[in-house]
Parts: structure tokens; sequence; C-alpha cells
């Protein structure tokens, strides 16, 4: 083999065939005074539901739109909450007091439905596009065109200046780590390049000025045999700070070990989001865990985030990349690594690979404004 070849197999990911592949696309837009004037007569503050009408008659338009162009996995959310979306055999939306879940299969579920409070006004408006089929991958980068030209017509109905409007592309690749030990022999290669450069070869442009995220993030379970590998003192104040202590000690330890210097571990029961930031933000929100990162910066170092009094289902360990985890090839090898750290947490924290699960869920984000 060749110098050049041995290069570009390194920056290769070898993924288990029963790996996961998701694409959601958020179009969303601040509610204004001016909007809400062009639909005076769907608005009124002597209904017990002034807004109702108001929300009803843009989902409406929405929804007509998407069957002109046969989308037909399209949501319509007023309610200020963050969407986030799942694999899952089984269709459902789960709403907390700060974001609505959307758990579907891609090959085989289908949905157009409004999430909104009539009584309330929303600070913005979101419109949701989960991707179906079954090569989500493949055609990411059509899906994207037949969004953004929606997008743009539904702007068009509305009157809305379209430069109002802020896309975000989220797409993820998920997987057990431990799946060839569970019997998966198959396996996928990818390159992993980022979002802009796929679409660019299937002639697909997105805005020079754009924001691009990609990271990993890692769920470790909390089983009982982790457990009894530390002493836990059920009556002090902080029972679980040892158990913590333990696991960042090693989560740090093989992180560095494979030069992995911009990540956090999660451990407080909180859901770690992940957003692109100039400045390093690291806050609680209500039940989100925040990490702002700016990827064209240095690596910020690992932080640990925990609840010493509670004992949490499961860790997140949370890993992003910087440039120079990016060739020309893509973010192969940056996830190479990111696998070879967590085989070697694996090992020192006894976990039986046939009989537990590491998820890994690889995240590319790409969003901009019109």
């Amino acid at each position: 083999m060749s110098i050049i070849r041995k290069r570009s197999a390194a920056h290769k990911a070898y993924l288990p065939g029963n790996v996961r592949d998701n694409q959601y696309i958020l179009a969303e837009f601040s509610l204004s005074d001016e909007l809400l004037q062009q639909f005076s007569g769907k608005y009124s503050d002597m209904k017990p539901q002034p807004y109702y009408d108001f929300y009803q008659k843009l989902s409406t338009l929405f929804f007509e739109l998407t069957d002109e162009v046969e989308l037909d996995n399209c949501q319509f959310i007023a309610n200020d909450k963050l969407a986030r979306v799942r694999y899952s055999q089984e269709m459902h939306q789960w709403q907390t007091n700060q974001q609505i879940l959307f758990y579907y299969n891609p090959e085989s579920h289908h949905l157009k439905k409004s999430f909104f409070d009539g009584s309330k006004r929303t600070k913005k408006i979101c419109l949701l596009f989960l991707a179906t089929g079954h090569e989500i991958r493949v055609n990411a980068a059509s899906f994207h065109s037949r969004v953004s030209g929606l997008v743009e017509k539904f702007c068009d109905k509305i009157n809305l200046d379209k430069s109002d409007i802020r896309l975000r592309d989220h797409q993820h690749l998920t997987y057990d780590l431990f799946a060839k030990s569970k019997g998966c022999t198959s396996t996928q290669t990818h390159k992993l390049r980022g979002i802009n450069k796929r679409y660019a070869s299937q002639e697909v442009i997105v805005p020079n000025y754009h924001s691009a995220m990609n990271y990993a993030v890692v769920s470790l379970n909390i089983s009982n045999e982790l457990l009894q590998q530390v002493e836990i003192d059920s009556h002090s104040k902080d029972p679980y700070n040892p158990l913590y202590t333990y696991l960042t000690d090693v989560f740090t330890m093989a992180a560095k070990r494979y030069n992995l210097n911009n990540g956090a571990l999660i451990a407080n029961g909180l859901v770690p989001i992940v957003r692109y930031s100039i400045h390093e933000i690291v806050s609680r929100v209500g039940e989100l865990q925040m990490l702002g990162y700016n990827p064209e910066q240095s690596p910020c170092g690992i932080v640990s985030k925990w609840n010493a009094k509670e004992l949490t289902d499961s860790v997140h360990l949370v890993f992003v990349a910087t440039p120079e985890d990016n060739s020309e090839h893509g973010f192969g090898r940056f996830l190479n690594q990111i696998e070879q750290a967590m085989q070697l947490m694996s090992v020192e924290l006894e976990i039986e690979p046939t009989k537990e699960e590491m998820m890994i869920r690889f995240h590319q984000h790409l969003a901009y404004n019109y």
C-alpha cells in the first residue's frame, strides 16, 4: 500500500453495519409585531386564546406548501421549546418544560402536527423537517435543498424577509461501540466530511458565512458493577462524589492519551446541548446543560459537571472537534480517536462489551441565515 493510501485509510471511520443515521432541519424566525399585524383578522385580545387562530393560519399555510413538494414529516412549533430528534421503533412525542422530543423511525414514520399554546405569544416560530427513507446521509443534500426551497416559498406567502430565517441542519450517526462484540460483523466506511463539502460535491451550495459544529456525545450507563468499584457512603452529604471523581479521572486520562483536549463530562442529570459560541460557555439553563464552543479556537480543555448528591442514570461524555481534527478527508480520524479513548476507558472501568452498551452519537451541525 502506498503512503498516500495509508494516510487516506487512517482518516476513515469503520462503523458497525447497524449504525443509524438521522437528519432534521429547523427553520426558525422571531414572531414580530409586523407579522402579527399581517394576520390581524386572526388575532384578538378579546378571545380566551388570542393567538390560536393566528398559529392555525400559519401552520395551515405551512402544511399546504409541504404537501405541494411532498415533504411528509414536518412539524409546526410555536411554544419556545427546544426540538430534539431521536430514533425509535415506535413514533411518539414527549414534552418537558423546555423540550419537545420526537422519536421516530425514518424508514416508516410520517407525521404532520402543530405544537402551540393559543393563549401565549411565542418568541419564535420553528418549522421542523424530519428526513425519511433508507439512505438518509446519501440524500442529505437533496433534502436540504428541498427544505430550503420550501422555506423561501413560505417566506413569500407571509411576506417575511428571508434574512430573518435561521436554518439549522442537524445530522448524526448513532451506534454502539460494542456492536461487534454483540454479533454485528458488517461495517460501513465513512470519511465524515464537513456538511458544506459533502453538499458541494452534489452541487448544493450553502452560504459562505455559516457556522458549523462537529462533535460526539458518548452515553455511559451507570451499572451496579460500576458502582461497586468505588466506596459510596449513603450517609454522606455528597455520597456520589467518589464515583464522579473516579469517572472524571479515567475520562481525562483516556482523552489525553488520544489527544482529545476539547470535551466535557456531564453527570448532573441535565441534557448536554452543544452550540456554537464566540466565547466558551458552560451554564445551566433549567433542565439543559449548555456548552458553547467556538470550533475555530484552540481547545478549551476538559470540563466536568456533576451533582454529588444524586445518582444519574447515565453519564454523557462530550468531544468537540477543532480545526486540527478536520483533515482534507473529514473527521474520520477524530472519531477513531474517540473510539480508542472509549475502548481504553471501558477497560479501566471493567465494562463487559457483550452485556453493556456505550452509545456513540457523532453530530454534524450547520447553520446560516439566508
